[in-house]
């Protein structure tokens, strides 16, 4: 079965419309400015009732099953059915919410998927057809989540929203879907996310958080103001909480139409002097009916003198796309209605409808004549219900509405439905405990007129104040909002497929000039070239847990230079203009075995502690020197000691040593307990070890997830002054006049950002002289240091480069 529209004339909801008849639906639709998307219907059954009804909507509510598999019909005549295992086993072990297709079965997760994309596409291309620059893109519902990267990819000058309507599971329940990195990163790839909830983004947030390692926080906006956003390859995806509202004015014209009166009439003379409880639920296990009726029954059990005074209306909508969640639901609802019926004649009014049969103005009606609605799902998103029951009952705090006597426009509300956050004037209960759902129904019926008249004027102040339009014009606002630079060197695109990612960089990023880098080089006399080891010339081992632990515990070689890469070394080490360091954070043996065998390399180990400049002998061995003197070492057993106190308390967490530093890695940790245990850690060093002249430096997940002792004064920046304060003596020209230097990660930003504040001061002293206007301020994030030591050592006419590769720019 299809959405609304999707069948034409002599045509079944399963044939779709027509090809001949698509032209005039267009043209009814065209007023409306909307433009339909055609889906062959055996596609679409695969994609809603087979991956989003099946798969999706269950997890998104927080429903996994590890023991059993309902199948999900994928359409009539479409995809694949397979017979239920029946038994007494499987009675026991179903879960209260049928289970779609997430583990596995036979491959058909496979095709649910390829159909998901399929049908994805078909939106991206009519989207593509339809934009115009400047439009704002407004994704709704868990149906299109990853939309985004097929827009971002096609334009990606649009700003992109999502908003989803349902509830997100938390990450223990969302990673059980096979494909849930895709799914995040296609909501990432938007500009915005919205949620109805905070509670929601937070189990959003966390997902990311453990299953891509990205981190979020609250950062400023262009309001002058700070939004919730995830950082995410230069990015800032923003996250926002807004609750949806109703139109009052739209459900006011409702209510005063002559058919709606006459049905809420209709049904009150119906049952005439019995207090009216009403439901609408679609019939299905997150909906929770049975709990709703048991509660009911508590009630009349606890308070005979009711029984015959009250009577519950229940609406139960067809839910077909459900499978055998519906049927199951369904007869159970029909079990618990006979049994009261049977115990209590006349005090359940079951009513199984089509959805097409209980519209706004046919809900609107039967809410008018109930006194009390009862919500009671599960586990539930967005819900109008209550909000909808609260105008009809508005006219109760007027002395008109008061003469009825009627104790109503009470509602009761599950505390797992969305708008229980909003709706503080409901009476909130948990349907899963039958006494308090009894309680609740006895507390509607006798409420006081004061705290009646209290609550629902508090609930009214929500409804009337956030209405549908304030609603989607806050979440617009806040899209419009969004910076995104059009500029294809600070936003670009990179990966195949759903792993397609936008890059940003940062607002001063200026690209690499690979053609001023040749001249400057060609016709400088005196070059300084500083190259990082691991993630430049070498691929990053530490970007993989297990080659990490394996490279601690030496179970595994460390990762070598090409061939073609040792030969650029040596060819740029045989021009005697040159002076080629390599920095790196391994040891000494590590560059000595990988490369050693080139003549006149320079290297420094342990990021700078140990250096060994350059020599022309292939095979002789090595003189390595100290950055910073050594003398004390007993800081080291000191740390060792508290780090291993922190190992045993937290999994995944374990020890290196090297012959400088010492570091605690919790990178295979939790990452929520490691981050805890770290900072943790962090202090406990820094107390012990306050008399000693080390550095404690904490690197948080997305910089490896450490933390490390080693001696003051140690780093990439103070080697680059070094090398440059001892260029004399190891270069055949005096003063340096060209410096290129190379890194991919943080632990080279203290590197980067001295050789381009050096190249800064000789540009400000150049300006000086012409009276040209100030260089403009550096970016907060670079760390001013001293670098007034080089003076003697640079050329006037010193030309800098400074490169990230591999990863976005910083400094």
């Amino acid at each position: 079965r299809g959405w609304h529209g999707n069948r034409g004339n002599d045509a079944s909801p399963e044939g779709g419309v027509p090809r001949n008849e698509r032209g005039k639906v267009e043209a009814c639709l065209r007023p409306f400015n909307c433009v339909p998307v055609w889906i062959d219907p055996c596609l679409f059954g695969d994609f809603y009732n087979g991956f989003c009804k099946g798969v999706l909507w269950p997890v998104l509510h927080n429903v996994t099953s590890v023991y059993k598999s309902t199948p999900q019909a994928s359409g009539p005549g479409c995809g694949k059915h397979h017979p239920e295992v029946q038994g007494d086993f499987s009675d026991y072990t179903m879960d209260d919410v049928g289970q779609g297709l997430i583990h596995g079965d036979g491959g058909q997760e496979t095709e649910l998927w390829a159909s998901y994309n399929a049908v994805t596409r078909l939106y991206a291309d009519v989207v593509v057809q339809c934009f115009n620059e400047g439009d704002l893109i407004w994704v709704h519902g868990f149906h299109l989540l990853i939309l985004p990267s097929y827009l971002s990819r096609r334009i990606p000058m649009a700003k992109v929203g999502l908003f989803l309507h349902t509830p997100f599971p938390s990450s223990e329940i969302f990673r059980t879907i096979w494909c849930r990195e895709d799914l995040l990163r296609g909501m990432l790839n938007a500009d915005q996310v919205g949620f109805h909830l905070y509670e929601y983004a937070r189990h959003f947030l966390t997902c990311c958080r453990r299953l891509l390692g990205l981190n979020s926080g609250m950062i400023p906006d262009t309001a002058g103001g700070h939004t919730l956003a995830i950082d995410t390859n230069g990015r800032h995806v923003a996250v926002t909480s807004i609750h949806a509202g109703i139109e009052p004015s739209v459900l006011n014209q409702i209510l005063q139409h002559s058919v709606t009166l006459e049905k809420a009439n209709s049904i009150r003379n119906q049952f005439q002097g019995k207090v009216v409880l009403c439901a609408i639920d679609r019939l299905e296990s997150l909906k929770g009916i049975p709990l709703k009726l048991l509660g009911l029954e508590r009630f009349l059990t606890r308070c005979p003198e009711w029984i015959g005074k009250i009577v519950l209306i229940q609406v139960g909508i067809s839910a077909f796309e459900r499978g055998d969640d519906f049927i199951k639901t369904k007869r159970e609802v029909v079990e618990l209605v006979d049994r009261l019926n049977t115990t209590w004649p006349g005090t359940v009014h079951f009513q199984e409808c089509a959805e097409s049969e209980m519209r706004l103005q046919q809900r609107m009606a039967l809410l008018r004549a109930a006194d009390v609605v009862l919500v009671m799902p599960i586990r539930d998103g967005l819900n109008l219900i209550p909000l909808e029951f609260t105008i009809a009952h508005q006219d109760a705090l007027t002395e008109i509405g008061k003469r009825d006597g009627r104790k109503r426009g009470l509602c009761i509300l599950s505390e797992f439905s969305s708008c229980t956050r909003v709706m503080r004037g409901a009476l909130h209960v948990n349907p899963w405990r039958a006494p308090e759902v009894a309680t609740a129904i006895h507390a509607a019926v006798v409420i006081s007129e004061d705290e009646r008249m209290r609550r629902i004027k508090c609930a009214l102040e929500f409804v009337s104040r956030v209405t549908t339009q304030r609603w989607a014009l806050a979440v617009m606002l806040d899209l419009k909002g969004v910076h995104k630079d059009v500029n294809p060197m600070k936003n670009t695109g990179a990966g195949l497929g759903l792993g397609y990612r936008r890059l940003a960089m940062n607002t001063d990023f200026t690209a690499l000039d690979v053609d001023t880098v040749i001249k400057s080089y060609r016709t400088a006399r005196s070059r300084l070239i500083l190259v990082d080891y691991g993630g430049t010339i070498v691929s990053n081992d530490n970007l993989d847990t297990l080659t990490r632990f394996q490279l601690v515990k030496q179970s595994k070689g460390p990762s070598s230079p090409t061939p073609a890469m040792i030969s650029t070394l040596t060819s740029l080490c045989e021009d005697k203009r040159n002076i080629v360091m390599v920095i790196s954070g391994k040891e000494k043996h590590s560059l000595e075995r990988t490369l050693g065998k080139i003549p006149n390399i320079g290297m420094a180990a342990e990021h700078g502690m140990f250096i060994s400049w350059p020599t022309k002998s292939k095979h002789g061995k090595r003189r390595w020197e100290h950055l910073v003197p050594e003398s004390d070492r007993s800081w080291r057993s000191i740390a060792v000691s508290i780090m291993e106190v922190y190992t045993s308390r937290t999994h995944g967490s374990y020890i290196e040593e090297t012959e400088m530093k010492v570091l605690w890695q919790y990178r295979d940790a939790d990452p929520e307990f490691g981050n805890i245990q770290a900072k943790e850690i962090e202090d406990h060093l820094a107390n012990v070890l306050r008399n000693f002249a080390v550095d404690i430096l904490h690197a948080g997940l997305e910089e490896g997830g450490y933390v490390e002792v080693r001696p003051a004064g140690v780093n990439k920046g103070v080697l680059a002054i070094h090398t440059i304060q001892n260029f004399h003596s190891i270069a055949p020209n005096k003063q340096v006049d060209f410096v290129l230097v190379l890194g991919d990660d943080h632990c080279d930003e203290p590197m980067l950002s001295v050789v381009r504040q050096i190249g800064r001061r000789v540009k400000t002293a150049k300006r000086g002289k012409t009276g040209l206007d100030p260089l403009p301020d550096l970016p907060s994030t670079i760390t001013l240091v001293d670098v007034s030591s080089c003076d003697d050592h640079i050329s006037p006419d010193l030309e800098v480069f400074t490169c990230t590769v591999g990863k976005k720019p910083s400094a």
